[in-house]
C-alpha cells in the first residue's frame, strides 16, 4: 500500500527505516495546498524537511483528477532550476521516492512569510515586484538558450492541460459562452508554443519571503513552453487584488507594471514575437478562470468575482496591445464598475 505522508505513525516509520533511521523530532502539515500533501519534518538536531506527495483527487469542490506521477515531474524541474534560477531562490532537493510518489526538500527556515498573505494584508513591496519579475524572465531566458535537452525533457504537456488549460480555460469556456472562442483558440495557440521552461503556478501564493528574499515553491506543471502563460498568471494575482482591495488599488497596478517591466528588462534580447499581446490575452485568459473555472480565488466576494467577470469579458471583445495598457484599463474599469 502508497504511504500516506499525512499518517504521521506510518509517516514515522519510513522515516526510520528508509531513511535516516532515527525519530524526527516534530512533524506538522503544512496548509495551502490543494493538489498534494505536504508536510513538515523537522530533526532533533535542527534540521527541517519539506515532504510533498501528489494527490489523484485535488481538494476542491468539482471533480478534478491528475496522475500523482507528476511528484516526479516536480522532481526533475526542481533539478533544473536549482541551476536556473538565481542562488537560494529555490528550495534543495534531498531525495525522490518514486514508488510512493514522494519529493523531500530542504525547508526554508523559521521567520518566513507567504508572499500572498503579506499582499494581502497591504504589504506590497515594489522591491519584491520586482524580483519576481527578474526571477521569471531569468527562468524563461536561460531555459530558452539551455538548447534540445531541457525541451526533450519537459516535452510532455499533459500535467499542463489537465492542471491548467482545461480546469481553468477549458472549464470556464464551457460555463461562459460568450468567451468560449476566445479561450479555445488561446488553449489551442499556447500548446503550438515550444519557446522556454513554464512554471505554470507562478504566484505569490507559492512564494515565501525570507530575509527579504523570494523563493518559489511548487513545479508539477512545468514543461516546455509559452512563457506568455506565466506572465499572464502572475499578472492575474496583481490585479485580482486590485480588484479586491480597494484602497491598494493603485499600488496592485504599480505593482503589475513593476514585475512586467523587470521581467522585460530580463528577456530583452530574445525578441520573443508577439510574447506581450499573448500576456495579455492569458492575463485575461486567467482573470476570467480565476472566478469561473475550478479554482476560483477565495478572497474574492460573489460582488468582486461579478466585477471582474464582466469587466473581463468587455475587454475580451478588444484587448489591449501592451501590457501596460492592459493594467491601466482594467483598473479604470473597475474602479466604474465600482462607481455604478
Amino acid at each position: 500500500m502508497e504511504l500516506d505522508i499525512e499518517d504521521f505513525d506510518a509517516l514515522r516509520k519510513y522515516l526510520a527505516l528508509q531513511v535516516l533511521r532515527q525519530e524526527p523530532a516534530l512533524i506538522k502539515t503544512l496548509p495551502g495546498g490543494i493538489s498534494n500533501r505536504t508536510v513538515q519534518v523537522t530533526w532533533n538536531d535542527g534540521r527541517a524537511w519539506v515532504l510533498k506527495q501528489a494527490l489523484e483527487r485535488l481538494r476542491v469542490k468539482e471533480d478534478w483528477f491528475s496522475s500523482p506521477e507528476r511528484t516526479h515531474v516536480e522532481a526533475r524541474a526542481l533539478r533544473w532550476l536549482n541551476r536556473l534560477a538565481p542562488p537560494g531562490m529555490t528550495p534543495t532537493i534531498l531525495f525522490e521516492d518514486v514508488p510512493n510518489h514522494l519529493l523531500a526538500m530542504e525547508a526554508v527556515p523559521e521567520g518566513h512569510e507567504n508572499w500572498k498573505a503579506m499582499l494581502l494584508s497591504g504589504r506590497i513591496s515594489p522591491e519584491h515586484c520586482e524580483h519576481f519579475g527578474a526571477l521569471l524572465g531569468t527562468i524563461h531566458r536561460k531555459s530558452s538558450e539551455a538548447g534540445t535537452e531541457l525541451s526533450r525533457a519537459f516535452a510532455d504537456t499533459g500535467y499542463f492541460e489537465s492542471l491548467r488549460l482545461d480546469p481553468y480555460y477549458g472549464n470556464t469556456a464551457r460555463k461562459v459562452a460568450s468567451a468560449a472562442g476566445f479561450l479555445t483558440t488561446l488553449s489551442r495557440e499556447t500548446l503550438r508554443h515550444k519557446l522556454s521552461l513554464v512554471h505554470g503556478d507562478f504566484s505569490p501564493k507559492n512564494v515565501l519571503v525570507y530575509q527579504d528574499k523570494l523563493i518559489l515553491l511548487d513545479y508539477e506543471v512545468v514543461h516546455f513552453g509559452d512563457p506568455a502563460f506565466d506572465l499572464g498568471f502572475a499578472l492575474t494575482h496583481f490585479l485580482s487584488k486590485a480588484n479586491h482591495l480597494r484602497p491598494y488599488r493603485a499600488a496592485f497596478g504599480e505593482a503589475a507594471s513593476l514585475f512586467w517591466q523587470s521581467y522585460a528588462r530580463e528577456v530583452a534580447l530574445l525578441h520573443w514575437e508577439d510574447l506581450q499581446s499573448r500576456a495579455v490575452r492569458h492575463t485575461l485568459a486567467c482573470l476570467l478562470a480565476r472566478v469561473m473555472g475550478k479554482s476560483p480565488l477565495e478572497y474574492l466576494t460573489n460582488h468582486e468575482a461579478a466585477r471582474q467577470r464582466d469587466v473581463v469579458i468587455k475587454l475580451m471583445a478588444q484587448p489591449p496591445l501592451y501590457v501596460s495598457d492592459l493594467i491601466a484599463e482594467f483598473l479604470r474599469q473597475i474602479e466604474a464598475h465600482v462607481e455604478n
